[in-house]
């Protein structure tokens, strides 16, 4: 799976990330228009990132999900908090899950080749290419997932998430279909094979009819 950790800017000014984790989301606030809670509380960056402290015991140790969870809710985060202009959690809508997203695949490893690559299709290239690399459909699709899980964990409204939006999920579904294609693998799930029904057995014709003229 791609990593999404430890990158820098490079492709767009106007965006950059901080390869430092946990990153402080602090600085973005909620507007007085904000996005409310399941309890009635303004919902931000900020209000998440401190929900999510406290209800932590220092005790308690995190799975590598939930640590995986964190780490991707703070990264963001800190795409809000860089945007330009700076983008609150109360105006996210799925469009811009889908501009973080993109951005995202310039730090991606995977290669995706273009049509008119002689390895089109090819799951074993024989040669290196100079086609892009791109975040896995896996790593975007499962990390889509965490966001969505942390945003209604920390009280966001399950219609207003931003991560559920229909856009986000045709988008999705768009890279599975077209990195499945250049890159000539099925990202099908297997179907589970159903135990053979075996029908009941009858006794034998003999113990049948003395059932009945016994």
């Amino acid at each position: 799976m791609d990593s999404l950790q430890g990158f820098e800017t490079t492709g767009n000014p106007s965006v950059a990330l901080t390869p430092i984790f946990p990153l402080s989301m602090t600085t973005v606030s909620a507007p007085s228009a904000a996005m409310t809670t399941t309890n009635g509380n303004p919902l931000s960056v900020s209000s998440l990132s401190s929900s999510s402290s406290s209800s932590t015991s220092p005790t308690r140790t995190l799975s590598r999900y939930e640590n995986q969870k964190r780490r991707d809710w703070n990264t963001f985060g800190q795409y809000l908090c860089n945007h330009r202009p700076p983008l609150s959690l109360s105006r996210c809508s799925g469009a811009h899950v889908l501009e973080f997203l993109r951005y995202l695949d310039q730090f991606g490893k995977t290669k995706v080749h273009t049509p008119l690559c002689p390895f089109f299709g090819h799951p074993n290239p024989p040669a290196p290419c100079p086609c892009p690399l791109r975040q896995a459909w896996g790593s975007l699709d499962a990390l889509i997932g965490r966001l969505r899980a942390a945003f209604e964990e920390h009280g966001g409204k399950p219609e207003a998430n931003p991560f559920g939006a229909r856009a986000v999920r045709l988008y999705l579904r768009e890279v599975r279909d077209s990195q499945a294609k250049a890159r000539g693998i099925s990202y099908e799930k297997k179907k589970r094979k159903r135990p053979p029904h075996n029908p009941p057995s009858l006794p034998p014709p003999n113990q049948y009819f003395s059932l009945f003229f016994h």
